[in-house]
């Protein structure tokens, strides 16, 4: 697939918001209000890196990028 550079920024773009909210709905879930806010930081912004890399990855197989 020939897509040119605008494009593919683009599909990198929609891929990082789609991982953002993958990571603060799993933060939101993560913490409870007895507990500090660390633990449920540090959840999202891991589940932030594997839904990013999982989007890009999948992308990269399919010849979008």
């Amino acid at each position: 697939m020939n897509l040119s550079l605008g494009v593919k920024v683009l599909i990198v773009v929609i891929c990082a918001l789609v991982s953002v909210i993958a990571g603060i709905v799993a933060g939101l879930l993560k913490h409870t209000p007895a507990t500090p806010k660390a633990p449920a930081i540090l959840f999202g912004g891991g589940a932030f890196g594997g839904a990013l890399t999982l989007c890009l990855l999948v992308m990269s197989s399919l010849g979008v990028l």
